[in-house]
């Protein structure tokens, strides 16, 4: 498995400290990966480790609770600093007192989950700001062309827009391969990350909502407007229902929301929401027929290399205009809008006239598919097999 270095990097800084190291992010994303190369890198200088997995059934039957995680690590560990790993450790009762016990008894902590709830109010409250949290994605390109690398399989960009970058998912030669491996690590998450763990009780109400919003990536949808689509299909469902639910694929890390903002008023709008899929294969296994949601997972995923270079990411709206994204690093920003394809003069005006009211001094740029170079003065292009290969615009 390669290393992957922009996550490894900033917590290098914390292995001796006593902040708790917390990594989370969607099921199977590569979290574990990264916790035992941060246990193999400290493996060069200490022995006194301790790794335990809660997804074993056998190690979270042995050690259920808080009690026994902390007589479990007693009865391990040597009198120096001890490296504790606790792979999906939100499995055990009491886990985030356990943390806090540990951090004071001289151990460095290393704890991962699927679920944001790891960095609920509750457990930073109770830790009282003792934690420094990263958070893990799918692969972007250059992540899954240098795994595919390993693996001799030469990994197109058609094949990420449409497949995405959970790391497992190169493994399987196969479409069909790949299809089986996606589909039960989407029921895996809709199931267990979330029905079961919030005892929704109108399972079916939960996936076709949970469906529509997979499907609607790249695109802005209200309460309102779910409510509508889930009345249609005979599961009616009302506004703060959908609410709760979005938030569940929220702290499950299933999607992003992005909340548009409004140059008019300079403030966000609370009620519409612009959904990203963590990853597009979430979309893409839901299609018929194979009629793949090309130009929306296009944008998809042109978001997710976006969030890996560290840009912090806004749906921006003057009334007339909508531009995809105000993009901020530092003191850069950037307006960018995402299209396929601009080849065709309709698209062209649309993408480029999104830009119209904004003065010469923002700096403006179109990401798109095509091969031909389409910059103007005012507007730079950027072929979408060059913006994979950078780390800034």
């Amino acid at each position: 498995m390669i290393t992957r270095e922009k996550y490894m990097e900033p917590i290098r800084e914390f292995y001796d400290g006593d902040l708790i190291k917390v990594i989370t992010g969607i099921r199977r994303c590569g979290k574990s990966v990264i916790l035992k190369q941060i246990l193999e890198e400290i493996r060069e200088r200490s022995d006194n480790i301790i790794f335990l997995d809660f997804e074993d059934t056998a190690v979270l039957n042995a050690i259920p609770d808080e009690l026994s995680l902390l007589n479990y690590i007693d009865i391990h560990r040597k009198e120096s600093l001890c490296y504790v790993f606790l792979d999906e450790v939100q499995r055990v009762e009491g886990w985030a007192g356990a943390c806090r016990t540990l951090r004071i008894r001289n151990c460095s902590v290393f704890i991962s989950g699927s679920n944001s709830r790891l960095l609920s109010r509750e457990f930073t409250k109770e830790l009282s700001g003792r934690y420094v949290p990263f958070r893990i994605r799918p692969f972007v390109y250059k992540e899954l062309a240098a795994y595919g690398k390993e693996l001799g399989r030469n990994i197109s960009l058609i094949d990420y827009i449409i497949w995405g970058g959970f790391p497992k998912r190169v493994e399987y030669s196969s479409e069909n391969g790949q299809r089986i491996y996606l589909n039960e690590l989407n029921e895996t998450i809709i199931l267990n990350d979330i029905i079961n763990r919030y005892r929704i009780r109108k399972t079916e109400v939960f996936k076709r909502l949970a469906n529509f919003v997979f499907l609607s990536n790249g695109r802005i949808i209200s309460a309102r407007s779910v409510e509508k689509y889930m009345k249609g299909t005979g599961l009616p469902c009302t506004v703060t229902t959908i609410t709760k639910y979005i938030g569940y694929l929220e702290e499950a890390y299933a999607i992003d929301t992005v909340k548009k903002y409004s140059a008019k008023s300079k403030r966000e709008l609370e009620y519409y929401l612009k959904v990203y899929d963590e990853d597009v294969a979430l979309n893409s296994i839901r299609v018929i027929n194979n009629r793949y949601d090309i130009t929306h997972n296009f944008e998809n995923v042109v978001y997710n290399e976006l969030l890996y270079m560290g840009y912090n990411l806004q749906v921006y709206h003057d009334g007339a205009h909508e531009i995809d994204f105000v993009a901020n690093k530092g003191n850069k920003q950037y307006y960018i809008q995402i299209a396929y394809s601009v080849a065709e003069e309709k698209a062209y005006e649309r993408e480029f006239g999104a830009f119209a009211k904004l003065d010469n001094s923002c700096q403006k740029i179109v990401i798109t598919n095509d091969d031909i170079d389409f910059s103007t003065s005012t507007v730079r292009h950027i072929r979408f097999r060059d913006f994979v290969q950078m780390n800034e615009l």
